[in-house]
Formats: C-alpha cells, sequence, structure tokens
C-alpha cells in the first residue's frame, strides 16, 4: 500500500497592514504595533465606527504589470501580488513546472465589492457607459483564483470559496486535500480581501459589529479582553505554496512546516452569533486533529479567530477547553488581530502563514490589548509579550459568519 502523501508548506507571501512579505510581516509581528488608524480610503463619518486597518502601502504595479493591474480589482491584484511573492519565496517557477499538477485555491468573503461600489456611483451618476466594461470580470469572487491562473499558466486545480470570515482557512485546506488525494502536486491556497469601502464596511457598522473606539484607534481590537466591543475591519492577502513533500525534499526547498489536518463544520444555529456552547467549533478542531494523528496533548500553540467581539471570543475559549480537557490551561494561545484588524476571507490565510512562521522561527506572538482579564476568557492568551517556543504541533482557528467553523493543524519541520 502506497505510503499517504504528505503536504508542506515551502512559500509565503503575505500584503497586511502591518507589512507587505514575509520579513516585513515578521518585523511587524516582534514590533508589537497595532495598524488601526482613522480611515483615509473614504469618508468614514457617516458611521459610528471611523477606524480600520489599511494597507497603505500597497502598489500593483510592483507586482503586476500595469495594463493587466488596471484590469483587475484590488483584491485581484492582491491574490496575484501574494502568489507572486509566495512562489519567489519558495522557489518555484511555474514555467518549470508540469502545469496541470499546480493549482490554486482562494477564499473571499466580499470579493469586488469595493469595484462594484465605485462603479455603481459612476453608473448613478453617468449612466451605464460610464461603467468600466470590465466590471463583470473584476468583482465576482472566482476573480481571485482565475487571475492567479491566468498569471501564472497553472491549470490545475481551481476555486475560490466565499465562506465569510473562514474562506482563507477553508482554500488552505482545500489545497491540502487536494495534494494528499494526488490531484496536484503544488497548491497556491488563501486569502484576499479588500472590503474598505463606504456600502460594505457601512453594512457591518449597522449591524454594531465593529469596535467603536475611535478615540484610541491602535488598542480597539483586543482580542479576549474583557473590554471588547466588537472587531476592527482590516484588508489584506496571504497565500502559501503547499507542495508534496517527497518533492519538496528532493528538490531541496525550505519547509516552513507540515500541513497535516483540516477540519470544517457549521453551527447550523444563526448567521452572526456563534452556538453558545462552541460544540461545533470543537468539533472542527478535533476533525483536524484526527487527520493530524495528533492527541490534543500534543497541540504547543493555537492561533485564535479571537475576533474582539464579545460574543465569539467567549465561545472560542469554550470550545477550546472542550477539545483539550485540562491541558487547555498549557496551551500558548493568541489572537493576533490586534495587529491588523479582521481581514474577513483573508485573515484565517494570513494566521496560518503567521503559524508556519512562528514554528520555523521559533517564536509565538502575542495578544495585542489584552490588559484587563475576562473571566470568560481564561486561558494563556500570551497577554505580556511573545514566547520563544517551536511546539511540535500548532492550530489555527477561522470562524465565520454563517456559522462556518474551520481548523488547521500545522506539525513542526522535521
Amino acid at each position: 500500500m502506497a505510503e499517504p502523501r504528505r503536504v508542506v508548506i515551502t512559500g509565503i507571501g503575505a500584503i497586511t497592514p502591518i507589512g507587505i512579505g514575509v520579513e516585513r510581516l515578521w518585523s511587524g509581528l516582534e514590533g508589537a504595533r497595532s495598524a488601526v488608524r482613522e480611515i483615509t480610503r473614504f469618508d468614514p463619518t457617516p458611521f459610528r465606527t471611523r477606524i480600520a486597518a489599511q494597507v497603505d502601502d500597497f502598489h500593483a504595479t510592483d507586482h503586476i504589470e500595469e495594463r493587466k493591474a488596471r484590469r483587475i480589482d484590488r483584491f485581484g491584484q492582491f491574490s496575484v501580488a501574494a502568489s507572486r511573492m509566495a512562489l519567489a519565496d519558495a522557489g518555484l517557477d511555474p514555467a518549470r513546472e508540469d502545469r496541470d499538477r499546480v493549482g490554486v485555491m482562494m477564499g473571499t468573503a466580499l470579493g469586488g465589492v469595493g469595484m462594484a461600489e465605485e462603479q455603481h456611483a459612476r453608473y448613478v451618476e453617468g449612466g451605464v457607459r460610464a461603467v468600466d466594461p470590465g466590471l463583470a470580470l473584476m468583482v465576482f469572487a472566482g476573480a481571485a483564483s482565475c487571475n492567479v491562473a491566468i498569471a501564472f499558466g497553472v491549470s490545475g486545480p481551481n476555486s475560490t470559496n466565499g465562506m465569510s470570515c473562514a474562506s482563507g482557512t477553508i482554500a488552505i485546506g482545500d489545497g491540502f486535500r487536494a495534494i494528499v488525494r494526488g490531484d496536484a502536486d503544488v497548491m497556491l491556497a488563501g486569502g484576499a480581501e479588500a472590503p474598505l469601502a463606504p456600502l460594505s464596511f457601512g453594512a457591518f457598522a449597522i449591524i454594531r459589529a465593529m469596535s467603536t473606539r475611535n478615540d484610541d484607534p491602535g488598542t480597539a481590537s483586543r482580542p479576549f479582553d474583557a473590554d471588547r466591543d466588537g472587531f476592527v475591519m482590516g484588508e489584506g492577502a496571504a497565500v502559501l505554496v503547499l507542495e508534496e513533500r517527497g518533492r519538496a525534499l528532493a528538490r531541496g526547498a525550505r519547509i516552513y512546516a507540515e500541513l497535516c489536518g483540516y477540519g470544517l463544520t457549521n453551527d447550523a444555529h444563526h448567521m452572526t452569533a456563534p452556538r453558545a456552547d462552541g460544540a461545533q467549533a470543537a468539533r472542527a478542531m478535533r476533525a483536524a486533529l484526527a487527520e493530524a494523528g495528533v492527541q490534543p496533548a500534543g497541540v504547543g500553540y493555537v492561533n485564535a479567530h479571537g475576533s474582539s467581539t464579545p460574543l465569539n471570543d467567549s465561545t472560542e475559549t469554550l470550545a477550546i477547553r472542550q477539545v483539550f480537557g485540562e491541558h487547555a490551561g498549557r496551551l500558548a494561545i493568541s489572537g493576533t488581530k490586534g495587529y491588523y484588524g479582521h481581514a474577513l476571507g483573508a485573515s484565517g490565510a494570513i494566521e496560518a502563514a503567521i503559524c508556519a512562521l512562528a514554528s520555523h522561527r521559533g517564536w509565538l506572538p502575542p495578544t495585542l490589548n489584552l490588559t484587563t482579564p475576562d473571566p470568560a476568557c481564561d486561558l494563556d492568551y500570551l497577554a505580556t509579550g511573545g514566547r520563544a517556543a517551536r511546539p511540535d504541533y500548532l492550530l489555527s482557528n477561522s470562524f465565520g459568519f454563517g456559522g462556518i467553523n474551520a481548523a488547521l493543524v500545522l506539525r513542526r519541520a522535521d
């Protein structure tokens, strides 16, 4: 019987409010400063929330030919640029690969919503002739994975999911499964989001999901803190190069970590509120651990979804306790959205990238802004600073509107 196909992470591309590229992302984590500021992308004064985490130093033409960049919406530009960075980081040239064996899986919650809003304004002002003729091709969610495939000429499995805040994690899980099944040898997998536009931002403000700590933006995203009052919207992307382990070793690739488990469930409860008992979030974690073949006591670090919303953080704590039992108190846990806000469908991919880097470099980032402990969130959230450690196994959680729960397990590289 053939040995099971194993999957490793050999490249990372990241576009985040705390840094673009692996080294700047890592420096941003070590710097322990939040990127949340007052919004400058549009006028936020009509809204209760006027803060966000923007990527202000991204220039599409640094990564994409100008003529092509004009035909792609911002979230699509993020997708292609992060993929290019990931391939370079992995030392892979798609032109030298069997392109049918290289695929793309992406996730995005809102796709090209910013472009759609901009073009709608043009339509209202100038009629249909004022609308960009490429609109339909820019805004659909699949533009993420399709533009990546076109940019690099890769014709393997290709899909973009729109599973809210778990989208990036699901894309990575789907990419992992494609390699395990033998459908591909290399997958570009991650998430991209560019939601900072008035209508979509306002929609989240209307339902009071976001923090209103406008007078102190840098402390607004505060996972697990007793004074948390909602998430802070962000933007960005992360793409991982997932590769069949045998071929990665054969070419002498640097391996950040092994991806070895994936779990996916749904609360089947409510569109915005998590199921109060955390049972399905816990089941997603257990499923990922089971596929990885690791007992809960073997995990040393959890990158929590930690959205900084009143309901999520306490429910996630409960779910972690259900899965890990007494070992929960020995886990190192961090909610890293205090750094870069919540980039919706890109968040899980950014956090998987952080887990891979933490495993490879031996340092676990802290939870920023956790200054007032919440009795309902009573685990070790690395509130006082990062920690030097290289756990054998790491878990990354992503939970989304609609009751979606997704989890990934990473193993330290041999």
